[in-house]
């Protein structure tokens, strides 16, 4: 199924479905595999990132196919991570997307399998929409690709990650270990599908400053929902930061500490968004965007969010 380029829809039910099926599995599979790759790619989650990643590429001359191509293997990368993420020697977790984790229902060697045959899975999308870039741009997209999710980017974040127990309980140390984890996932997201369009450097300047603003500030959502919210809400397992020991902004400098600092994301991502708006206006969704990530921080945080605003102003 391929998804049709209209960069200002944001339906969720192509991408789910383009999520569920972009990942061929044979007759000769072992029903086991195939029961535990199901269950994941049954429950997407929101598909933000696909729909992101989408709508940048087509607004950079990718065609659709190459778009769809590109958008499915950057979310399976990130599935992926989350597979891993919640094995009991990482998280522990319990919960994901609102359904067991993969390791409580298929054991920890079929969450692993799973989350393997998702990267490889994801790495042949990717090579197929790279394919369709410039030739000058290849070799600096998957460079890009590597530095964002090898040992630069998400693999040292997660490692850092793992043994903050040992490390200064900052500010500082806790968003260092989230421009490595979080951040680079939304470089990708955003800067990838400009690199492959042949963006200017002054486009691909202002989408890092963009990406870097916002990956802190998704972060310190996700941190504020492990605080705040229960299971029920976050369909995920919660309040597991304090418990392992873990980066978590809303523990290190408060709730009402954490909202001051993401209202502060937000407005040095609003001054690069209005200039990046200048250059490119067909990048005008990502305005909804970065609403979307507003209206989520007053549902995470509630008063708090009131708070924080009062204490700003």
């Amino acid at each position: 199924m391929q998804l049709a380029p209209d960069r200002d829809t944001l339906d969720t039910k192509p991408f789910a479905k383009a999520f569920s099926t972009s990942l061929p599995l044979p007759a000769v599979l072992d029903p086991h595999f195939e029961e535990a790759l199901r269950h994941v790619l049954d429950h997407p989650g929101s598909l933000v990132r696909p729909r992101l990643v989408f709508q940048m590429a087509t607004a950079y001359g990718m065609n659709s196919a190459h778009a769809q191509d590109l958008a499915i293997a950057l979310e399976y990368f990130h599935t992926a991570s989350l597979l891993f993420d919640d094995l009991p020697c990482m998280d522990n977790a319990q919960e994901r997307r609102g359904v067991p984790c993969a390791h409580l229902a298929f054991g920890e060697a079929g969450a692993i399998l799973t989350a393997l045959a998702l990267i490889n899975r994801a790495y042949a999308l990717t090579w197929r929409a790279v394919s369709g870039a410039a030739h000058g741009v290849q070799p600096k997209a998957l460079a890009y690709i590597e530095q964002c999710l090898g040992v630069e980017g998400v693999l040292n974040g997660q490692s850092l990650d793992l043994h903050y127990a040992t490390l200064p309980h900052t500010r500082g140390v806790t968003e260092s270990i989230a421009r490595g984890k979080t951040v680079s996932m939304i470089r990708l997201t955003l800067v990838l599908p400009a690199i492959l369009g042949v963006a200017s450097a002054r486009e691909i300047q202002l989408i890092e400053r963009i990406s870097m603003f916002w990956g802190l500030g998704y972060q310190i959502v996700d941190d504020l929902k492990d605080v705040l919210q229960g299971a029920e809400e976050s369909g995920k397992t919660s309040a597991r930061d304090v418990l392992l020991d873990r980066p978590n902004t809303a523990v290190v400098s408060g709730a009402r500490g954490a909202v001051r600092r993401l209202k502060r994301y937000l407005r040095l991502g609003d001054g690069a968004l209005e200039n990046l708006l200048r250059l490119q206006p067909r990048l005008g969704f990502l305005g909804k965007l970065r609403s979307e990530l507003e209206e989520e921080l007053t549902r995470v945080t509630g008063d708090a969010c009131v708070l924080a605003a009062g204490d700003a102003a």
